[in-house]
């Protein structure tokens, strides 16, 4: 099967003033368009072209950099514009805030140690809040466009939410002031949407 861009569910200038309309236009028709037209180039007359992405890149030949690097940028802003929302921000409720409590002491120690793990990639890379069988979360980051479902990242679990820290997805707005956009981030998340993957993966 081909991969399609999936469409936003919001307008290019939904988020701002936290990420303007500008860089959500360019990084959603010409970076995640890109990965999604490499992608299909990768996969056209493999075995792979039948395969749902999870599939891919749960079982994906971490050599195969094309599938890789574009399955990979396809996944992650797959997922980026669903946990974002222009009436996100607030905090979780119910079960996550639960779990999240648990691991992280609070909501502020999760916020702190989430922050830290998107501020603290070098390059670029994503941050990822993922959710274990038995419901159990954990904050990990990964370079590139590389995920928690693929092999041997050094993160485990299934991402219910991921920030993308490459440079094109801040840059224009933000500059080189990273940490601005990581606090900005949590404005716009949706908590509601997140909660939804939490409950269908714990």
């Amino acid at each position: 099967m081909a991969f399609d861009l999936p469409k936003l569910p919001y307008a290019y200038d939904a988020l701002e003033p936290h990420i303007d309309a500008r860089t959500m236009e360019i990084h959603h028709t010409k970076h995640h368009n890109g990965y999604t037209t490499k992608l299909n180039s990768a996969i056209e007359g493999t075995d792979l072209a039948s395969k749902s992405i999870d599939d891919i890149l749960k079982n994906l030949d971490m050599s195969n950099t094309a599938v890789r690097n574009n399955g990979g940028g396809f996944y992650n802003h797959s997922l980026f514009w669903e946990i974002m929302s222009p009436s996100g921000g607030g905090e979780p409720s119910g079960a996550l805030a639960d779990a999240i409590n648990s691991a992280f002491g609070s909501f502020e120690g999760f916020k702190d140690k989430f922050s830290s793990a998107a501020g603290s990639r070098f390059g670029s890379g994503w941050a990822w809040l993922c959710v274990h069988k038995g419901g159990k979360v954990e904050i990990c980051s990964t370079p590139n466009q590389d995920n928690p479902i693929m092999p041997d990242t050094g993160c485990g679990g299934q991402p219910i939410l991921g920030l993308d820290v490459w440079e094109h997805a801040y840059y224009l707005n933000y500059q080189n002031k990273r940490p601005e956009y990581i606090e900005a981030f949590f404005n716009v998340i949706n908590w509601e949407k997140v909660s939804e993957l939490y409950k269908a993966n714990k």
